[in-house]
């Protein structure tokens, strides 16, 4: 009898107060997530519909009376004469910051763990960490002030060594580098405050051995430090590669100061595509078939890098 008691009391104290202060500070988030992630799902059936707006009538009607198209809205994107160069762009790109993205990162992170003043060490983060802060609205004016034609700082320098100013805006073949460039500088002091984090996080015993052992620093960085940061840049990689049909658009656009005709072919991706097809008044539901494609191409490239890493070793996969 006492057990059934005690079984009786335990049932009854599984909701504690804990839980009741745990489900009230996560309340917010939870709202946040079902007005601006989920309810708006409901919109994706635009994609399969020719969209059409009814005067006096509101969404939900214009949407539930317009006609339904099927799988015609998502024929849009590839019937564009772009499109090669989109997929191109937005591939390529995002490769590249990927690969750099982890070896640039790793690298500073690695560097900075072996930096013996403190004081210096944390100026050395501020530094590359404050970029991640500014907008690419406010970078674009700063990259500006560089590469203006007439008043930029590059041009004034290269007039100074007796070369001819460049029109940095009507050039494309700079821009593969220039955008490389900016995406780095803005972005790796995030990433190498992540991997310091965890090498941070290492046990001090593990170098303390190898120095008596008689391991150089190269030795300890090479089979402590990076085993270690093995399954960080592992999640890293497959968050990082799950958004390679996605591009950053505040770069692409802003930067270029709205992509001019002459850096079309350098500078355009699917973001800046979706972007002027909406300004340019094209049909909502052809370009809302184009994101949803896009993000589902997001996804399952995020479900495949996962499940090959999954296949290559379990311990490292995120699902």
């Amino acid at each position: 009898m006492k057990k059934d008691s005690q079984k009786k009391r335990i049932k009854r104290r599984r909701w504690s107060k804990d839980d009741t202060q745990l489900s009230l500070l996560a309340m917010p988030t939870f709202v946040w997530y079902v007005l601006f992630s989920y309810l708006p799902m409901f919109g994706v059936i635009i994609a399969f519909k020719n969209y059409r707006i009814t005067a006096g009538k509101g969404f939900l009607y214009n949407l539930y009376h317009s006609a339904w198209t099927g799988t015609g809205n998502f024929a849009y994107m590839f019937k564009s004469n772009s499109f090669a160069i989109l997929l191109r762009n937005t591939i390529l790109y995002n490769i590249v910051f990927v690969i750099l993205g982890i070896l640039i990162p790793v690298t500073l992170a690695v560097m900075l763990s072996l930096v013996h003043s403190k004081f210096k060490s944390k100026v050395y983060q501020t530094c590359m960490f404050f970029p991640h802060f500014l907008s690419w609205v406010v970078v674009s004016y700063f990259v500006f002030s560089f590469l203006s034609a007439d008043k930029g700082i590059l041009n004034h320098i290269l007039e100074a060594f007796g070369h001819e100013p460049v029109q940095w805006y009507m050039e494309p073949k700079y821009w593969p580098f220039i955008l490389i460039f900016m995406k780095m500088w803005k972005g790796v002091g995030y990433g190498t405050v992540v991997y310091l984090a965890s090498i941070t996080g290492i046990d001090s015993t593990y170098y303390e051995a190898a120095v008596i052992d008689g391991a150089t620093k190269w030795k300890q960085v090479k089979f402590i430090t990076i085993p270690f940061l093995k399954p960080i840049i592992i999640m890293m990689f497959i968050l990082n590669i799950g958004s390679i049909f996605s591009s950053d658009f505040g770069l692409f656009f802003q930067v270029t100061r709205g992509i001019p005709a002459s850096l079309y072919n350098v500078s355009s991706t699917i973001d800046t595509y979706i972007y002027n097809a909406i300004r340019s008044n094209a049909p909502i539901g052809m370009t809302s078939a184009t994101s949803l494609l896009q993000s589902a191409a997001c996804c399952i490239t995020i479900l495949l890098a996962n499940w090959i890493v999954k296949k290559v070793d379990d311990e490292y996969a995120i699902i």
